[in-house]
């Protein structure tokens, strides 16, 4: 059906290390693979099997549970999109929150990974940490033109007042520097 690699951690592991829930969650034990280091696994490669077949509005999805938090969505493999790697944003042990896969009483005692079958189209992103590195870039960039606009600005009352090229001359600026330094853009992407 599927199955995971923790990058440079692990080999191939089959759906047979997971705990089935019922017929579509499943559940491993980070305790049995890393003991209390979760946190350190941060990657996780899912994909499909070859002999899997996935109704194509359907998804695999994978969530992350540390102790006493509820599980947090972290991305799906999909049949046009067979695997993926993901990142494992640990929450903090005992954070809040509403979807739990155990009792409301009890409280997991070690992080664990879910996967599950679900509808494709009640999933908000098939990859979730790509959306935040988008995010942040964007912001980045919208950071540095701002920055440079400020100090060529005036004030007109409660408004400010640019050149009319300040966007050509802030991307002529932007484009030079990133071909002079191929690692200026980098910096926009951590």
């Amino acid at each position: 059906m599927f199955g995971v690699v923790f990058p440079n951690r692990s080999f191939p592991m089959d759906i047979s290390t997971f705990s089935q829930i019922d017929t579509f969650h499943w559940i491993l034990d980070m305790n049995t693979f890393v003991g209390e280091a979760y946190d350190q696994v941060r990657e996780l490669c899912i994909f499909l099997l070859n002999s899997f077949t996935l109704p194509a509005d359907k998804a695999l999805a994978v969530y992350i549970q540390s102790p006493g938090s509820p599980f947090l969505f972290c991305g799906a493999v999909t049949l046009s999109r067979p695997s993926a790697v993901l990142t494992l944003p640990w929450p903090e042990p005992g954070s809040g929150g509403e979807m739990r896969l155990t009792a409301s009483g009890d409280a997991p005692l070690s992080a664990k990974i879910g996967v599950s079958v679900e509808d494709l189209a009640a999933l908000p992103s098939l990859d979730v940490s790509a959306e935040k590195r988008i995010e942040r870039l964007a912001m980045k960039v919208g950071e540095n033109l701002f920055n440079f606009m400020q100090s060529f600005c005036g004030v007109d009352g409660s408004k400010l007042v640019v050149p009319m090229d300040i966007l050509d001359r802030w991307f002529k600026k932007f484009s030079e520097r990133a071909k002079r330094d191929p690692e200026y853009l980098k910096g926009f992407a951590l």
